[in-house]
């Protein structure tokens, strides 16, 4: 009687882990086909961090390399959106993480759905020291200095120029700027309007615990 027991919850246990990996593979192609290439993209980060000299590694004070870490690739936090472009785009003060003040536009924003509440994400133009034109979004939220880096994460933005564009917000790609890894830098942090209010498991987590 015992060892029937024992026989029948060893099958429960094996086909209940069967569903739950079953469910977690059940991906069409383009869906595994897109994890593959977010998880390469990802491959060859750790590659140029590891390498490259002009990595946050390789600068001085020198930081030892490890595997940036990330959520799993996560399919419920890739969205479509147009962009607004605000009618007067104005230019504001926000600070960097070593105390000096930096001047952005406001250029415009997008939105996304999520869990049926409605989210806005404002698009941020700057120039680099290199004199070049950039749009970023970055943002915190309530992963924000608990999973999550401290002072924020960004998404890179590359404006088209057709105005009915569709754009992939893809948090997948949000991933922290080089001062979570090394003091030798200063980075943009995300101003109170910048807070979602939800937790965004995906992309990059904290590099320092």
């Amino acid at each position: 009687m015992k060892s029937v027991l024992i026989k029948s919850l060893l099958i429960m246990t094996i086909l209940s882990l069967s569903t739950l990996f079953s469910g977690c593979n059940n991906y069409t192609a383009e869906e595994k086909e897109y994890i593959t290439l977010i998880e390469s993209e990802r491959t060859d980060k750790d590659e140029y961090m590891k390498n490259d000299p002009y990595s946050p590694f390789n600068q001085e004070p020198k930081v030892s390399f490890e595997p940036l870490k990330y959520y799993d690739v996560n399919l419920s936090f890739v969205f479509k959106s147009k962009l607004t472009e605000f009618e007067t785009k104005d230019t504001i003060i926000i600070s960097g993480t070593k105390g000096e003040e930096r001047k952005v536009l406001k250029y415009g924003f997008v939105k996304f759905v999520y869990e049926n509440k409605d989210f806005i994400m404002n698009v941020y133009e700057g120039t680099s020291k290199s004199g070049q034109t950039y749009h970023s979004l970055w943002f915190t939220d309530l992963t924000t200095n608990e999973e999550t880096y401290g002072v924020g994460r960004y998404l890179d933005f590359e404006l088209n120029p057709d105005k009915g564009y569709i754009y992939t917000i893809d948090f997948n790609k949000a991933y922290n700027p080089y001062c979570a890894y090394s003091p030798k830098y200063s980075c943009a942090i995300p101003t109170k309007e910048d807070f979602l209010s939800l937790e965004i498991k995906a992309g990059e987590k904290k590099f320092h615990h």
